[in-house]
């Protein structure tokens, strides 16, 4: 039987919380794997966090493994297998887990060096299978979202956390990353986005007030907002309709800060509602600026409160960033808000990690800024690197630029800033 296919059948036929084990048997049995480890990335995307295998045969659990600065690390950051040299003719390969984009963890197997570099795309490709598998899995069992603890989370992360998509996603017209802080105890931060076939809509969300509250004034709103782009009505008539459903639940008592995007995929054109505190951050020709949007009210705030969307073009190599509040208004011990220089100078100092890792990058700044380790608000980046649409020859690369007259809107064109990054540059 092939391998992969027997790979495959072994997962699907696991029980949800026994697919390292299942796993672990087909790799030593078809891959003369003597060791098998998986992990997972912590909320906090700063160290990969072991996942218990049961049954007979298991040889205990690893140690964690620092996304940053260790072997696992190199792996799960470049998004390519890594291998290490144990003696006696022996490799351990590090694969990471990684679906459509999004950063699960790595998959660590201990095996013949011979073994391993002649099978290391096959076994890459069994890493990504099992990552499918786990999404799946993880609608029938809380093992792997225990094994990405490293702390308890309070009720109001739980429920922030179960309200958010992927932390990362990739296509050929964009790739998307975002990070939370505190990661363990966020209360009103929110993002969320969703892609059609020719569509992708983003929104970022900050809820009035501290911990339970404001997670279930930002759980409402969230949920109003998908139901309404679940009805296919444009984002003005979707900013509109949460507006409603939380003025009608709290009457103008709270209220909730959105920043909503679309964007169309065959050609750039975005439209956005700014309807509170998060800020808009163009990078094009490695240039920083802030989006010149129109203010609108918070949703909530009034009964039936109209909204206006703007529209403006991207061009294939911008970078988009959505930072809330607690981002660019933190203020430094020498009273500098962080928005005013230091997060440009961030946003630069990341300019060649891919999406995924930009947010993180920017946060560990802000920490430095701040001058202490915790945030007294909750701290919130998205990225969205922009590829535009792939031309026929261009493999995936990104298309032909759009020229300046398309569009709408206030955003400059000079040419492009950063592209694509297939794997994290150092």
């Amino acid at each position: 039987m092939n391998r992969l296919v027997a790979a495959g059948r072994a997962l699907r036929s696991a029980a949800p919380h026994r697919l390292p084990d299942a796993l672990r048997e087909v790799l030593r049995g078809h891959y003369a794997a003597e060791a098998v480890e998986l992990r997972l990335a912590d909320y906090g995307l700063t160290v990969l966090l072991p996942v218990p295998f049961g049954g007979a045969g298991g040889t205990g659990d690893p140690a964690p493994a620092a996304v940053h600065g260790s072997a696992p690390g190199r792996a799960f950051g470049a998004q390519e297998p890594h291998l290490e040299e144990l003696g006696d003719g022996l490799v351990l390969a590090h694969l990471p887990v990684t679906v459509r984009g999004d950063r699960l963890g790595v998959l660590s197997v201990t095996l013949p060096g011979t073994q391993a570099r002649e099978r290391l795309t096959e076994l890459a490709e069994v890493a990504q299978l099992l990552g499918h598998e786990i999404v799946v899995a993880e609608r029938d069992t809380d093992a792997y979202r225990r094994a990405r603890r490293k702390d308890r989370l309070t009720l109001a992360a739980e429920i922030q956390w179960e309200l958010l998509p992927a932390r990362s996603c990739a296509r050929d017209e964009y790739a998307l990353g975002a990070q939370l802080q505190p990661a363990y105890a966020v209360f009103g931060d929110n993002f969320d986005w969703a892609a059609d076939d020719d569509r992708l809509t983003v929104c970022v969300t900050d809820g009035m007030g501290e911990g339970i509250e404001a997670s279930l004034l930002t759980s409402l709103g969230i949920n109003a907002l998908r139901n309404a782009r679940r009805a296919g009505v444009p984002i003005a008539d979707q900013a509109a309709l949460a507006d409603q459903a939380i003025h009608a639940h709290y009457g103008g008592e709270a209220h909730l800060s959105v920043l909503l995007v679309d964007i169309e995929l065959s050609t750039g054109r975005m439209r956005v509602v700014d309807a509170g505190s998060p800020h808009l951050l163009l990078v094009r020709d490695r240039a920083l600026t802030r989006v010149d949007l129109d203010a609108q009210l918070p949703l909530g705030m009034f009964e039936e409160t109209d909204y206006v969307a703007q529209e403006l073009t991207l061009l294939p190599g911008d970078r988009l960033l959505f930072v809330s509040d607690g981002v660019h208004a933190v203020v430094a011990p020498g009273g500098e808000a962080y928005g005013e220089h230091a997060l440009a100078r961030a946003v630069a100092s990341a300019a060649l990690l891919p999406a995924a890792d930009v947010p993180g990058a920017v946060l560990r700044a802000l920490a430095g800024h701040r001058g202490r380790p915790e945030p007294d608000d909750d701290a919130l980046v998205v990225c969205l690197d922009w590829f535009g649409q792939p031309s026929p020859s261009s493999s995936g690369r990104p298309g032909s630029r759009l020229s300046p007259g398309e569009g709408h809107g206030t955003v400059p064109s000079p040419p492009p800033g950063p592209q694509r990054h297939d794997a994290d540059e150092e």
